[in-house]
């Protein structure tokens, strides 16, 4: 038992490179193979496959127009990339003998910086200069005290968005190498703790794709 735990934490990384950028690698390569071989078996009539991919964008098409507004809508592919390579590398997590790469902060910080550099590129290439009044409050009589507050709401974003999704998928694989440690005492805990895996799986995914969204909306939106 404690050999399968130890095979289930760890995985197979490539020599000379770390677990968790071995992952993200093999998570990579796997979703270009799968791209090319969908893209070559699209139909008119859609499969349950590209039924399931067809829904996936149509929902993140409808959210970014909702949540970004029609000039973010250009960004959809940006997001729904992130949201895709973070659901498969959550998920194969749910696997023994693999690692999710998004359990290490490593990884979550990397993505987290990628959103927050973006949002301002977007910000100051709508705006230009203007941009920063989003930094100025409402009235330049509130800047001194404004732009302190805003430039550290500013910097928690990449720290929230990467500590998030690390600590709900590190938890998850912490508790279920507990978990195994009591089998065959723990079956039921060991089933509820894979179906709120799956839930956090999605939804630790979703909530980090929504917030880049409206970050990327907020830094297309006019300053007041």
């Amino acid at each position: 038992m404690l050999e399968l735990i130890s095979k289930y934490g760890h995985g197979i990384a490539i020599p000379g490179i770390p677990l968790h950028t071995s992952y993200t690698i093999y998570v990579v390569l796997g979703l270009l193979i799968f791209s090319v071989l969908l893209k070559g078996k699209l139909k008119l009539v859609p499969s349950k496959v590209q039924s399931i991919v067809e829904l996936i964008l149509d929902t993140f098409v409808f959210l970014g127009k909702d949540v970004m507004g029609k000039k973010g809508m250009v960004f959809v592919p940006f997001v729904l990339t992130f949201f895709i390579y973070i659901l498969i590398s959550n998920a194969i997590g749910m696997i023994p003998g693999f690692f999710p790469p998004t359990a290490d902060l490593n990884t979550t910080a990397a993505l987290a910086i990628i959103v927050f550099i973006t949002s301002h590129i977007v910000g100051i290439k709508a705006h230009g200069i203007g941009y920063f009044k989003h930094f100025m409050g409402p009235s330049i009589w509130l800047a001194p005290l404004m732009i302190p507050i805003e430039i550290i709401g500013h910097i928690a974003r990449p720290i929230s968005l990467s500590l998030r999704l690390f600590g709900n998928i590190m938890g998850h694989e912490k508790i279920t190498m507990v978990l195994l440690l009591l089998v065959p005492f723990a079956y039921p805990l060991l089933a509820f703790s894979t179906v709120l895996g799956v839930l956090v799986v999605v939804i630790q995914a979703f909530v980090f794709a929504l917030l880049t969204m409206a970050y990327l909306g907020g830094s297309l939106e006019e300053a007041h």
